[in-house]
């Protein structure tokens, strides 16, 4: 027998039974997992111990593309790739596990690297992801959060994540790669953009409400965001221009990176090809734009970040429509007080530190590149209801 036959044995028996996925999925050790595999397996009529389950998880196999696969409840989209000339989808379980992570690539590790998911994730046609996502429990997103970057985003989705009514996805890559597509035209975008959302915002435990907080570029693709999800309101998150910079010049973001995201993302050159602090300027200036530029369209509010944390209970909730239970408020208020992107230190104000931290260089920068983009945001601000 083959390496590959058990294998093939193995994922044509657990991928059609639900009940053996919830007992296997989320086993942690693999010594534990090749048992029990292995006793299914048995079950099942298949002659395979846990010896080769434990060799099998220590090698290295791509998901398979599996045609008429209908992924079951608690299967999450991963990444979206061309497999044999067509674009594909990769799945990967989930079950019960809720998205509490300060980003879903976070979520992403944790469940990729686990036994069942090492075994048996599975590749998908991205067309048939409409029929499969007609009939998900998935709520209507009841806000979307476009943000500068380094400017409170990741910690207003933190707090919204305390609550067990609410999912969160933020910073999806599968969201990413469906705007991105060039092969689809904006009906056909927005159509797989909603069937995207309610893969990844599905109900798995009694959830009643779906946000999505987005790529800061994503605030170009309003019009496309808009349209897929009209009666959605959105807000915009953006901070001081100096102390975004300083965050960016000790540690960019991928979006400053031009072989991660192209420049053309944000409708700017890069003629010498060197990602300097003036191109990471114009790149924030060009995201900050794409707010201002879309938000007659309607639908949205701008919150500085300076307004946080209790801007969410003043701004953002009210005006995405929710009204949280005082259980719900107590456990966003204690998400506020730690690091939303190291939860296990608590929170410290850096924002006197990063505007003594700037250099007069890059103070031109901002005075150059960003100061009349945050003027205009904040004008627009006190204009707002």
């Amino acid at each position: 027998m083959s390496v590959a036959d058990p294998l093939t044995t193995l994922r044509a028996l657990v991928l059609r039974d639900v009940a053996l996925q919830d007992a296997l999925g989320e086993v942690e050790n693999f010594a534990v997992f090749a048992e029990r595999t292995a006793e299914a397996a048995r079950a099942g009529g298949a002659a395979i111990d846990a010896e080769t389950v434990r060799s099998l998880l220590y090698t290295t196999f791509q998901p398979p593309l599996i045609d008429g696969f209908t992924p079951g409840p608690g299967w999450l989209p991963a990444e979206v790739t061309e497999v044999d000339g067509r674009a594909a989808i990769t799945w990967l379980r989930f079950g019960r596990r809720r998205l509490d992570e300060s980003f879903y690539d976070d979520s992403l590790v944790r469940r990729r690297f686990l036994p069942f998911n090492r075994l048996f994730g599975v590749r998908t046609a991205l067309s048939d992801l409409e029929a499969w996502t007609a009939a998900l429990p998935a709520p209507e997103p009841a806000g979307l959060i476009f943000h500068m970057s380094r400017c409170g985003s990741t910690l207003t989705a933190q707090m919204l994540a305390a609550s067990p009514a609410n999912v969160v996805l933020s910073e999806a890559a599968p969201l990413n790669a469906v705007t991105r597509r060039g092969d689809l035209d904006d009906g056909a975008k927005v159509a797989l953009l909603r069937a995207m959302a309610a893969a990844l915002g599905q109900a798995r435990n009694g959830e009643s409400r779906l946000f999505l907080k987005l790529d800061c570029w994503h605030s170009r693709d309003l019009p496309l965001f808009r349209r897929a999800f009209p009666d959605t309101p959105w807000v915009f998150l953006y901070r001081e221009p100096i102390e975004v910079m300083v965050s960016q010049t000790r540690r960019r973001g991928v979006q400053m990176v031009p072989s991660l995201v192209p420049p053309a993302t944000f409708g700017v050159d890069l003629p010498d090809g060197v990602p300097d602090d003036d191109y990471c300027a114009r790149v924030l200036a060009a995201v900050c734009e794409g707010a201002m530029r879309h938000y007659p369209i309607g639908g949205g509010r701008l919150v500085n970040y300076r307004q946080l944390p209790e801007a969410l209970f003043t701004e953002i909730l009210p005006h995405f429509g929710v009204t949280p239970s005082d259980v719900e408020a107590r456990a966003m208020r204690a998400a506020a007080i730690r690091d939303a992107k190291a939860p296990e230190q608590a929170f410290t104000p850096d924002g006197p530190d990063k505007r003594q931290a700037a250099t007069p260089a890059l103070r031109a920068i901002c005075e150059r590149r960003l100061d009349p983009v945050y003027r205009r945001l904040e004008a627009m601000r006190a204009e707002q209801p």
